[in-house]
């Protein structure tokens, strides 16, 4: 039985993390590891309303005028085959800021 990796990527920006997990798929397969993925989970979406103005509305009538802001994060899922070398090599990837990824080691 071999172990694998599990790659979880999460960012903002969608092009990053795509280009992200291409490197990961090309490293694993120019060593021949098996690869799985990357497999898009559920985007999450943070929705904050906010007034447009401390008074409500301006006009001083009351009216409440509000602008809503959203921030999508994106996840990314990999499954590699965890050979030592293979890893090492991934571990050296440089990951751009606003990318957070996560490696847990599966029996």
């Amino acid at each position: 039985m071999s172990s694998k990796a599990r790659i979880k990527l999460t960012g903002r920006d969608v092009q990053k993390l795509d280009e992200l997990c291409k490197q990961i798929k090309d490293i694993a397969e120019k060593f021949g590891v098996s690869v799985k993925g990357p497999v898009p989970m559920p985007t999450k979406r943070l929705r904050i309303p906010v007034l447009k103005t401390p008074n409500g509305s301006g006009t001083g009538h009351g009216n409440a005028t509000w602008d809503h802001w959203e921030m999508r994060i994106h996840k990314r899922l990999l499954d590699v085959g965890a050979d030592q070398r293979t890893l090492r090599y991934i571990m050296k990837i440089e990951i751009p800021e606003d990318v957070n990824i996560q490696i847990q080691l599966i029996e």
